[in-house]
């Protein structure tokens, strides 16, 4: 790897941990964050979890998790290719997504319907908590006990955080850093912000690919959408007589290169142009400096608007999203009704008389469900042919 540059983070320098522990011998500090994050529940429960699809639609789409997969390594490219910390930015990437509760984006505006008169939920406070507080897999602290650098990425990976701070969502964030500060009005490492670009590129490109695979558009439907349509003339210029199936492919794999190369172009001129030669000069830069051209963002805005109406909703999406709706706001109200009827670990949370309490430990419950899990939960709480679950 060539050598870092001034403005990459450095294991070696990070700020620590909230809670101090000894250094590893094996693995420097964003590393050892990382593996946190892949050994968690909340990571491996993402392979269930809807990306568009509800993930037992078929074996092809993406999940939450093979999504996550894909973020992370078009983060690390990045990363490697701008010289910055890879660990880093795969570590920020793999966890961007643990927040998200079952059914994807139709899960998250029930769970914030449901939450509304006790803070509401957003995926990235959620996020937040489980990598802080939610996951218990070590005696000496709750949650994972990530490095400072780790825990600002997941926070502000999408820029500065602090005007939010007053949304009663963002509670949990806005107690949390007077014991940690998070510098929440400032940018975050270039690192966190190479996952954030590579979290757009990934899924409009695994849309692009699983909207086709699933009959939702066709590859001649794309071909005078900005960005795709030249990519996708261009492929079958160079390859004449090859399938539709590897027209798609390659036409994938070319437009995540084409993106990948204006975000290292941009993102270049901008460190150039605002004369960034430190970690102190990015989070007080005036701006994101990881990001798209103008060009690129016009021709995505363009793509977007054609996955909007052509995926996002169409009638079977739609389908999909009431029903998954329907599911988590009926378990909801039975849970808030009767705490015991959630499994003893929950319903001890649940068993209070402070409604707020009472409905953040419904909401977790009902955030950290896969989408079979929370099918199945349904199924046991409301069907009367299921018998006793003993």
């Amino acid at each position: 790897m060539p050598e870092r540059a001034a403005y990459a983070e450095y294991p070696e320098h990070s700020r620590g941990r909230l809670t101090p522990e000894p250094i590893s011998r094996t693995r420097n500090a964003y590393a050892r964050d990382r593996d946190r994050i892949i050994h968690a529940t909340a990571f491996r429960r993402l392979k269930e979890k809807t990306q568009v699809f509800v993930a037992h639609e078929g074996d092809h789409y993406r999940t939450r998790l093979t999504h996550s997969l894909e973020v992370a390594q078009i983060a690390r490219s990045i990363a490697h290719a701008l010289r910055l910390d890879t660990d880093l930015a795969e570590t920020v990437a793999l966890a961007h997504d643990l927040g998200h509760p079952p059914f994807g984006h139709a899960g998250e505006d029930e769970l914030q319907a449901r939450m509304e008169p006790w803070g509401g939920f957003d995926h990235n406070v959620q996020t937040f908590r489980v990598v802080t507080r939610l996951e218990h897999r070590y005696p000496q602290f709750e949650g994972l006990n990530l490095s400072w650098e780790t825990v600002e990425g997941v926070v502000k990976h999408n820029g500065p955080v602090s005007h939010r701070l007053d949304e009663p969502a963002w509670k949990a964030i806005a107690d949390y850093a007077p014991a940690w500060d998070l510098r929440l009005d400032s940018f975050a490492s270039l690192e966190a912000q190479a996952a954030a670009i590579a979290d757009d590129i990934a899924y409009n490109n695994h849309d692009v690919d699983d909207g086709v695979q699933a009959g939702l558009f066709s590859l001649e439907d794309l071909t005078e959408v900005p960005l795709i349509g030249p990519v996708l003339r261009g492929v079958r210029a160079d390859w004449p007589d090859i399938d539709e199936r590897m027209v798609r492919i390659e036409a994938v794999r070319r437009m995540i290169g084409v993106m990948v190369e204006d975000v290292l172009a941009e993102t270049e001129a901008r460190l150039e142009a605002d004369n960034i030669r430190s970690t102190e000069d990015v989070r007080r830069a005036r701006r994101p400096l990881v990001g798209f051209s103008h060009a690129m963002l016009a021709d995505l805005g363009v793509l977007r608007a054609f996955l909007f109406e052509r995926m996002y909703r169409h009638y079977r999406v739609n389908r999909t999203r009431s029903q998954a709706r329907r599911l988590l706001g009926e378990m909801f109200e039975l849970f808030m009704a009767d705490p015991g009827t959630l499994p003893p670990e929950w319903s001890g949370k649940a068993g209070t008389e402070d409604e707020a309490r009472r409905a953040r430990a419904v909401c977790d419950y009902i955030a950290g469900m896969t989408d079979r899990y929370a099918i199945e939960e349904h199924r046991k709480l409301f069907s009367l042919d299921v018998g006793l679950d003993l």
